[in-house]
């Protein structure tokens, strides 16, 4: 286990400049190259002091920026077309990376990581509700049109 200082709010994990406890694996391959966190050492937990009030206005801007996306993808519509048997079952499925894909045709900046899948891909035809986490504390949800298409 490794203790690190967070740099910025993780969902499930802690707020800024909470020092936490994670598995090394965690801290040393997403945590600290994502500059989510850093090793809680003495110096960093004074330069983290240092810079409390900049990474705070940093915070509230990126929230604010995430808040202001989410007032326009809240509740719109994405239609994907995937090709389908009679019965209405997709040969294929409509993937996160789709629908993130959809969506930036659409003019919204969405990564994959963002689409929320909790039962996996989407198989079947028809709609499908789907949160989109822009931001540990937005998430918006939007529907997948997902349309057959008989070869």
């Amino acid at each position: 286990m490794m203790q690190v200082i967070l740099l910025e709010k993780v969902a499930n994990l802690g707020t800024l400049g909470e020092v936490v406890k994670v598995k090394n694996g965690y801290a040393r391959n997403y945590l600290i190259p994502q500059g989510k966190a850093k090793r809680a050492t003495e110096a960093a937990i004074r330069e983290f002091e240092a810079r409390r009030a900049e990474l705070e206005r940093a915070q509230a801007e990126k929230l604010a920026a995430a808040q202001a996306v989410g007032e326009k993808l809240n509740g719109i519509t994405v239609q994907i077309t995937a090709k389908a048997g009679v019965d209405g079952r997709l040969f294929g499925s409509v993937t996160n990376y789709d629908i993130a894909e959809a969506l930036t045709q659409q003019g919204f900046q969405v990564t994959k990581s963002m689409i929320r899948l909790p039962q996996g891909p989407l198989k079947s035809v028809g709609d499908h509700k789907v949160a989109v986490a822009l931001h540990a504390d937005v998430v918006c949800e939007i529907t997948v049109s997902v349309l057959g298409e008989t070869s």
